[in-house]
């Protein structure tokens, strides 16, 4: 985004072009996120589910 000084006004390149909608039409169809933080939690809740079931 840049900042244009004015208050309330910006501009994303992301937006416009809609990158943003097909990120989340995306995530929403797959269930693979797509933040970083999203797929370190989506990785550790996995290991920690095959790390339970090995110890049951």
């Amino acid at each position: 985004m840049t900042n244009t000084k004015i208050p309330g006004v910006s501009f994303s390149w992301r937006r416009a072009l809609g990158v943003t909608k097909i990120k989340r039409r995306f995530t929403n169809a797959t269930g693979i996120p797509t933040t970083k933080s999203g797929i370190e939690r989506k990785i550790g809740a996995a290991v920690a589910g095959v790390v339970l079931k090995l110890f049951k």
